[in-house]
């Protein structure tokens, strides 16, 4: 039977009940502009942070790679807690807002930041902030558009969040030489401000139902086989999915001056901007299964790239360009499969158990790439990651097979 959705388009009274009233694009929309804001805020401080902490507080590439694996773990353990809450109370809302407004306090610390950990200790509360408000984002974006649009849904979202992910690296490399990389970090709490009062005043809530059932019940009833073999091919990839900051470390090694680094970071996050929402498009109309194995091709040619090339700083734009891609690819799609894989009212247990898994897997793995790359240098890193990668795309194509084999 065909309904008027909350947008007045005509679906099918299933595909109508998926998304509460009042919410649709409008509501992605504008926390889209929610993360653009933010994200101006966190890029200007990410585009200079791996300098500031190997350069003027002493650190090395392997307690760079241990800052980032911490802070990443802690980062998705809150996601897993915040996900399993907000189907606990029925709400997203409440955990968006308390974890956008935690990260915008703490960053502007790494101002009176006098050693890396504390600059440890500042990441890592940053990182309890955007945990705390992932899941329930995530659930909320989902809830706020049809499943048979979330990849188009996601991808939106995800271009908002990067456009200020340019914007971001653009204002410190302009700032950084007037007022330091210290003063950058206090200018970037106004576009944080700013973020928050656009999630307080104009975004919408779900208002769904509380579920009384125990964490352990809601995860038994989310971890179906067809999940299972799902998180299990996206853990052998996260096991070596090292993060940005090892390409800016890439670019310095390449020759790349400390002032131009900002705008390698830039060109990273405008490949991000330019893939998502076509990702996103492209998942809904072809499957998202095979859409995602193409990122793992794209980050397959960023590690070869930073294995094979050397000696001139233009390749940095080449490499920060592929990751860039990658990122806009894969963390577009792999968010919106999550839906497909659970009931509506549990898509933030799902989500916390998939941000369970990526978080335990990005500690590893940029532990691992670090200290390879300090023991035994960049290249040793790159073929651990060209391994990972090759046996993530295996199992991909395991479950694709898989899936074929079911149809038929």
């Amino acid at each position: 039977m065909l309904v008027n959705d909350a947008e007045g388009r005509r679906v099918s009274e299933a595909e109508g009940a998926e998304r509460p009233a009042g919410l649709g694009f409008r509501n992605v929309l504008r926390l889209g502009y929610v993360s653009f804001f933010t994200d101006i805020s966190t890029e200007m401080i990410l585009g200079v942070l791996p300098f500031f902490i190997v350069k003027e507080l002493g650190g090395t590439a392997a307690i760079l790679g241990f800052i980032e694996g911490v802070a990443e773990a802690v980062n998705y353990a809150f996601r897993v807690f915040a996900g399993v809450v907000t189907d606990k109370i029925g709400r997203r809302k409440p955990l968006v807002l308390l974890g956008y407004g935690l990260s915008s306090i703490a960053k502007p610390l790494f101002a009176v930041s006098g050693s890396w950990s504390h600059a440890l200790a500042v990441r890592v509360t940053d990182r309890v902030g955007k945990g705390i408000r992932t899941s329930p984002r995530d659930a909320l974006i989902s809830d706020s558009a049809a499943r048979s649009e979330a990849g188009k849904a996601f991808g939106l979202h995800r271009s908002l969040d990067q456009i200020g992910a340019i914007i971001g690296p653009f204002m410190a490399f302009v700032a950084v030489p007037i007022i330091g990389m210290r003063g950058v970090f206090w200018v970037s709490f106004a576009p944080a401000a700013i973020a928050l009062m656009i999630l307080l005043f104009f975004v919408q809530d779900t208002k769904g139902f509380a579920r009384q059932r125990s964490v352990f019940e809601n995860a038994r009833d989310v971890l179906s086989r067809e999940f299972v073999l799902l998180l299990a091919a996206l853990g052998i990839f996260a096991i070596g999915a090292y993060n940005f900051s090892f390409i800016l470390l890439k670019a310095g090694s390449l020759g790349v001056q400390e002032s131009l680094v900002p705008l390698v970071y830039a060109s990273l996050n405008v490949a991000t901007v330019i893939l998502g929402l076509p990702a996103g498009i492209l998942a809904d109309k072809v499957g998202k299964i095979p859409v995602l194995g193409l990122s793992y091709m794209v980050f397959l040619a960023t590690s070869v790239g930073g294995l094979l090339l050397v000696g001139n700083p233009l390749y940095a734009f080449v490499i920060a360009l592929l990751f860039g891609s990658y990122l806009g690819i894969a963390e577009t799609v792999q968010r919106a499969i999550i839906p497909d894989f659970t009931k509506p009212e549990l898509k933030g247990t799902a989500y916390a158990l998939y941000y369970t898994l990526i978080g335990v897997s990005s500690m590893a793995a940029n532990s691992i790439f670090g200290v390879l790359w300090s023991n035994l240098g960049p290249a040793a890193a790159f073929q651990y990651t060209i391994l990972t990668t090759t046996a993530g795309l295996g199992a991909l194509a395991a479950i694709i097979l898989k899936g074929k084999q079911s149809r038929s």
